[in-house]
Formats: structure tokens, C-alpha cells, sequence
């Protein structure tokens, strides 16, 4: 019997299952092919929502759902979070101590934001990346009356939109409450231009300028003191603010770093095949990867479809047929009611479109349809 192990059950880990399970359906059932998905939670959580909870757009309870529901008839599902990676022996030990070997392993970990990599960037921002720091960033925006609203980003970090997303829709939700000539908005980016990737930058950037949003590049945190106010970059300039909207830096998540698997808990990835460099079966997707690509979901989605049609061809022809292309697609909400979006690959870069009603509703639509496309069905 072949053996595949995932572990992780996110949105890549997830879609990577059910894909695979509907792939070698007939082995399943032959009892030819075992498929166990290993996650540290019950629950699957829609992380971009709670950017939508942060403007109460959206309730907690709508970001979850049970785990179990999510994967197809055949997928073995443990809430077992693993703990040890031993690669040179096929086989990974969980938190409770149990063994499970594979012939072919996915690692599908995620990410986390650090706000403690800048310090008092955790006491004094607000972000948007769990459900805690959303509910806070909604009070803090509920309760703000007038000032200066500086949005700072760190790197890497995930949902790659996220600082022009948080950035717009802050305006919008000013100008619904009629605040507008009390409000400043500031933006900074670490890197020359207001979005790494450039077409994204060249059309935020005058999008910016209409609206009257100031900003500034080349402008990496390195510290945040509250008592003053403040945000001091590491370039030596010095950032005033009333109200600190953070993008916090991101790592890979600890027992990768633990494990010594990767700078940061990012894992060394083959960019075409997914394996982990210097090893044939076992593979990495989704933000676990430390791919020069965008953090996203859509990511995730489209490294799963690769790999599982990879993973199936390894199990019944003991050969991969394709290769992942970097093909990622990202919604950018700007404002309340209206969206582009980014769609690219590793040799196509994003041409964004002007925005739309159509589209912004076309992902609140997604939203709801999340659920059937880590399903697998879209």
C-alpha cells in the first residue's frame, strides 16, 4: 500500500486531499492507496475574512466551519498536530507520540504574523490576522474619532493586497461616518514603490494620489513607541501616528524552524515541482514554501491542483507529469464597493484593471464560495 501523508489542513492541505482522493478513488477503495491529512484543529478557518471582520462586515462564525465536513469520503483526518520531520526515515511523530510513515509526504503548514519581530509593534498596531487582533482593529476603528492613521507593512507576510485592501477601505469607512477632513491616512512600504509587484504599484500609486491618501517608500519598521506616538524606521525617518494599522512580518510556523527545515519556517522549494529541495517525496506548498511568490490562498489552490495531479501520477506510474507555472490570482478590494484584482505567473506579471462594482461583488460572492473551492469544486 502507498502511503501519503499531509500535513497541515489549511487551504492547500485541504484542496491537496480532496484532490487527491477524488484522483485515486479506485485505489482508495482498493485499499491500494492510504491518504491521511494530520491538522492541529477541528477547525478550518476563511483567513481572508477577517479582513471583512475588522470593518464588521463579517462575524466570526462565519469564517468556520468543522474540518471533517470539508474533506471527501476516504481521507483519513487526525487532529494531531506533527511535531517531528524524520525525513531520512519516511515518517513523521504527532504531538501524542504516534508514528505515521509515508511514502510521499506534503507539508502544508501556513504562517503566522510576528508583530514581536518589531518591537512594541504588538502593543501599539492593529492588524487583521487573527480573529483577536480583527476584533480589536474593528473597536479601534469604531472608536476613532480623528488624526493620523499610519499604515506600516512588514516582510514577508501574507495575502499580499492586504496593505492597499486595509488602506482603501479605511477611506471609505472615514467617509461613511463623515470624518473624512478630521482623517489622515499615511501608507508606508519597506520596499521603492507603494506594492512589490510593480503593475500593482503603478496603479495604486495614482489611485492614492485621487483620494488624497499620502505616502512614503523605503520605509522598513524597526521599532514603535507608544508613548510617543510613533513608528521609527530603520532608514532613520521617524513616523507620527493616532492610529497604527500594522501589515506585521510573517514567519513559517515554529516546528519548522524547530525541526531545521527552513530559514524562518519558510521550507527551500523547487519552483516547478514542489519538492523540497534535496528530497523526492516530500513536497511543500502554500505559504510554507519560500517561493518568490505571493503568500496567498489562490496560491495554495493552484500548487494543490499541480501536485495532486503529481501526486496521483508518483502513485499509479511512479513519475510526475507537470509543473507548477506560479500562477496566482488575488482580489484588491478598493474600498467599500469596489475591487480589481492581480492575476499572474512566474512569467506574466499582474495588469490590473480599473475597479469595479462587478468585481467587488464577484468577491464577496467568493466569500461564500470558499467553502465549495477547498471542496475542490471550483
Amino acid at each position: 500500500m502507498k502511503k501519503v501523508v499531509i500535513v497541515g489542513g489549511g487551504t492547500g492541505g485541504t484542496i491537496l486531499a480532496n484532490n487527491l482522493a477524488r484522483r485515486l478513488a479506485h485505489e482508495l477503495r482498493a485499499g491500494q492507496v492510504s491518504l491521511t491529512v494530520l491538522s492541529a484543529s477541528d477547525k478550518h478557518m476563511y483567513q481572508p475574512g477577517l479582513l471583512y471582520v475588522a470593518f464588521g462586515r463579517m462575524e466570526v462564525d462565519e469564517l468556520y466551519q468543522d474540518q471533517a465536513s470539508l474533506l471527501e469520503p476516504g481521507i483519513v483526518f487526525h487532529v494531531d498536530p506533527v511535531e517531528k520531520f524524520v525525513l531520512d526515515k519516511n515518517h513523521v511523530v504527532t504531538k501524542s507520540g504516534k508514528r505515521f510513515e509515508y511514502d510521499y509526504l506534503a507539508i502544508a503548514t501556513g504562517s503566522r504574523a510576528m508583530p514581536d519581530m518589531v518591537p512594541g509593534m504588538a502593543e501599539n498596531a492593529h492588524h487583521v490576522y487573527t480573529v483577536e487582533a480583527a476584533a480589536k482593529t474593528c473597536e479601534a476603528l469604531r472608536n476613532f474619532q480623528g488624526g493620523k492613521v499610519a499604515v506600516v507593512t512588514g516582510v514577508p507576510h501574507k495575502c499580499p493586497m492586504v496593505p492597499l485592501e486595509i488602506t482603501f477601505m479605511m477611506y471609505d469607512y472615514f467617509k461613511d461616518r463623515g470624518l473624512l477632513d478630521k482623517v489622515r491616512i499615511h501608507y508606508t512600504y519597506p520596499i521603492g514603490r507603494v506594492h512589490s509587484l510593480e503593475n500593482v504599484a503603478k496603479w495604486a500609486a495614482p489611485e492614492f494620489d485621487r483620494l488624497g491618501i499620502t505616502y512614503e517608500t523605503l520605509f522598513n519598521a524597526k521599532a514603535v513607541d507608544g508613548a510617543k506616538k510613533q513608528v521609527l524606521s530603520e532608514e532613520g525617518s521617524v513616523l507620527d501616528y493616532d492610529l497604527l494599522v500594522a501589515i506585521p512580518p510573517h514567519k513559517g510556523m515554529e516546528v519548522i524552524e524547530k525541526e531545521g527545515l527552513g530559514k524562518s519556517g519558510f521550507m527551500p522549494t523547487n519552483r516547478g515541482t514542489l519538492n523540497l529541495e534535496g528530497r523526492d517525496n516530500v513536497f511543500v506548498l502554500g505559504d510554507t514554501t519560500n517561493l518568490p511568490i505571493s503568500k496567498a490562498g489562490s496560491t495554495a489552490h493552484y500548487e494543490a491542483e499541480a501536485l495532486g495531479e503529481n501526486l496521483a501520477a508518483l502513485v499509479r506510474h511512479g513519475r510526475m507529469v507537470r509543473l507548477y507555472e506560479g500562477k496566482v490570482f488575488c482580489f484588491i478590494e478598493a474600498g467599500k464597493d469596489r475591487a480589481t484584482y492581480a492575476s499572474f505567473d512566474y512569467a506574466n506579471p499582474p495588469q490590473p484593471k480599473p475597479p469595479t462594482k462587478a468585481i467587488h461583488w464577484f468577491k464577496l460572492a467568493y466569500n461564500r464560495l470558499y467553502w465549495n473551492s477547498v471542496r475542490g469544486l471550483l
